[in-house]
């Protein structure tokens, strides 16, 4: 339970640290990762088609060519606007820098008459570095509004929004889009709240220094009908027929061309390489609010919540579900991400594409990392199962073959052959002496496992070397017998001792005396010593055997390997013994030495630490 608990801990640990990394992260690339995105949603989304409310009365190339040029424009635009008086137009926007006297005195007597005539009549004011630039006191005498013309362009020059309102000192002028809107509506005042303004019944939800208002364009490729009009003031003065068309409309009037002189040009969401004059800029404003397509932002902190439940949504797949269900689960939380945006954007609500589209995309890699990493470390632990398994099948058949036998054997001598009293008693101690000796191996096979796997503390009691070596020497004396092969024990001082589990110890040292007589030829012999060295208890058992080159010494202690000469010998193993004695040893904190050369025998010696004297006692 402990472990399961401090795994989640981590695994909630690395998935908070990457879902603030990629909410930190968006604040830097988010002025321009959101607007890629909001363009993108512009051009991929089709509002319903609206008919348009404005028309634009154009100051062309064909018009700036037929009158020459800017300079000559003020009595062009006084005929045009005479004309379209007749139409009862809604409003009139100018957007034309009218503050010097540029054309002869008869041209600005004709235009400010015009100006005299138009309804809702809009001047623009420009804001310079020392303050406002307003039209010649000619013509701002008959207007019934000044409005600023200024765009609101982004980092990369593309304009998304418009500012309302600017300030100069304690002078205020709205948006010309926006004047043009209030006098079209009839609303004599604009009644301001923090979070939008009143223009009569309408409301324009926008709010903050400025009140910025995102531009709804109309659409880039929309049908002829659904498009802001555009009427060029040479035609209309050469067919005023064409005066129908701004009827009931606001008229935006202004410069289309591309000259070197005039260059009121912007980029838009659908710009593409192309830009947009400024006067159809106001238009497309103008029809945002006119037909209510507002386009307002989600708080931050709706944005942040729902990152937070994308990143939860993933790190809860990750955590609970199988397979590839978790990482399906995880990309439905992160594709959740990426389609909330577009799908608020058809509602009409700007939400912030970068925010969780890198805390999704954070949260889902450390998820998936995490997930592999434990999906790989549950496989190794199962792996390590089943090697323990096999390793204990080979145990099994290698270490308990010959008491099997015994027992096998004395029970048929005991169920075929009529036998004296006095000899089944003999067969029945040597079949429970066996099935000891069986429950004995049982006993250090499972400890052994239990102490690699950490699941055991090992013994700590007092155990005699000499009376150890002289009970291991005894068991192996009948398998020496029968190979002629003589066990010599050098004598070991009653004191030698070390500090361990003594059925490890004799199981340890009794392997390599049976290893020493299975791999020595017939009539040689095998020397047991122990002593004491630098700290150390040393216990060495030396053959007269086939010995062993180096490469084979480094390999010897791996499990199930065994030497060529050993599999030549016609020893029955398995080459684990080995490695359990090694894994006794090291478990008793020393290690196990070797010496070997071929054909010259073999000596294992067992260095242990010297127990302290307290130990001793």
């Amino acid at each position: 339970m402990a472990g399961s608990q401090a795994s989640t801990v981590r695994y909630v640990g690395l998935l908070a640290v990457a879902f603030l990394a990629g909410v930190l992260g968006s604040y830097f690339v988010n002025p321009y990762f959101d607007d890629y995105a909001y363009d993108f949603m512009f051009r991929l989304y089709r509002p319903a088609p609206w008919r348009p409310k404005s028309v634009v009365l154009a100051i062309d190339e064909a018009t700036l060519r037929k009158y020459g040029g800017m300079d000559s424009i003020r009595k062009p635009m006084a005929d045009g606007l005479n004309i379209i008086a007749g139409a009862k137009p809604r409003a009139v926007a100018v957007d034309v820098t009218l503050a010097d006297p540029r054309g002869r005195k008869e041209a600005d007597t004709q235009l400010a008459d015009a100006f005299r005539r138009t309804p809702n009549l809009v001047l623009s004011a420009e804001l310079l570095e020392d303050g406002w630039e307003d039209p010649l006191p000619e013509f701002t005498r008959y207007a019934a509004a000044l409005g600023h013309v200024h765009a609101q362009p982004g980092p990369d020059n593309v304009t998304r929004s418009i500012l309302l309102e600017k300030h100069f000192g304690r002078v205020r002028h709205w948006a010309l889009s926006f004047e043009a809107f209030r006098l079209s509506r009839g609303a004599p005042v604009i009644v301001e709240y923090p979070e939008k303004l009143m223009v009569g019944e309408a409301a324009i939800p926008v709010a903050g220094a400025g009140r910025p208002m995102r531009v709804r364009f109309v659409p880039d490729g929309a049908p002829q009908e659904d498009r802001i009009p555009r009427v060029s003031l040479a035609a209309l003065i050469d067919d005023p027929a064409q005066v129908t068309k701004f009827t009931a409309k606001t008229v935006f009037v202004g410069v289309t061309a591309i000259t070197g002189e005039v260059r009121d040009r912007v980029s838009t969401p659908y710009s593409n390489g192309r830009q947009m004059s400024g006067v159809e800029l106001h238009a497309n404003a103008f029809e945002t609010m006119s037909q209510g397509l507002f386009l307002t932002d989600v708080a931050d902190l709706w944005v942040l919540l729902f990152s937070f439940g994308v990143a939860a949504g993933i790190g809860l797949s990750f955590r609970y579900l199988p397979g590839w269900q978790a990482y399906g689960g995880g990309a439905l939380a992160l594709a959740a991400a990426h389609v909330t945006p577009y799908l608020c954007f058809t509602y009409g609500r700007v939400f912030s594409f970068a925010t969780p589209f890198s805390a999704g995309w954070l949260t889902f890699l450390a998820a998936a990392a995490y997930y592999h990493l434990v999906v790989r470390r549950n496989w190794h632990i199962e792996q390590a199962a089943r090697t323990r398994y096999q390793q204990a099948m080979h145990f099994v058949t290698h270490e308990m073959r010959t008491p099997l036998s015994a027992i096998q054997g004395s029970s048929e001598l005991i169920s075929r052959y009529a036998l004296t009293e006095e000899k089944r008693q003999q067969i029945a101690l040597l079949i429970n002496s066996e099935s000891k000796r069986l429950a004995r191996m049982v006993e250090v096979f499972l400890n052994v496992e239990r102490l690699s796997a950490g699941e055991m503390e090992l013994k700590r009691e007092p155990i005699g070397i000499k009376e150890m070596m002289a009970v291991c020497v005894g068991r192996a004396a009948p398998l020496a017998e029968r190979k002629r092969i003589g066990i010599v024990l050098h004598p070991i001082a009653e004191d030698l001792r070390v500090t361990g589990d003594r059925e490890l110890m004799e199981y340890a040292c009794y392997n390599l005396l049976t290893n020493a007589v299975k791999y020595s030829p017939q009539q040689t012999e095998v020397a047991v010593s122990a002593w004491k060295e630098g700290g150390q208890v040393r216990i060495a058992v030396k053959d007269q055997g086939i010995g062993m080159d180096q490469k084979e010494v480094k390999q010897i202690f791996q499990k199930f390997y065994r030497t060529k000469k050993a599999e030549e010998s016609g020893e029955a193993g398995t080459g684990i013994g080995l490695s359990i004695v090694q894994q006794i040893v090291e478990q008793h904190g020393g290690r196990i030495e070797v010496t070997s050369q071929p054909g010259a025998g073999s000596c294992f010696t067992l260095a242990l630490p010297q127990p302290a004297a307290a130990e001793q006692r």
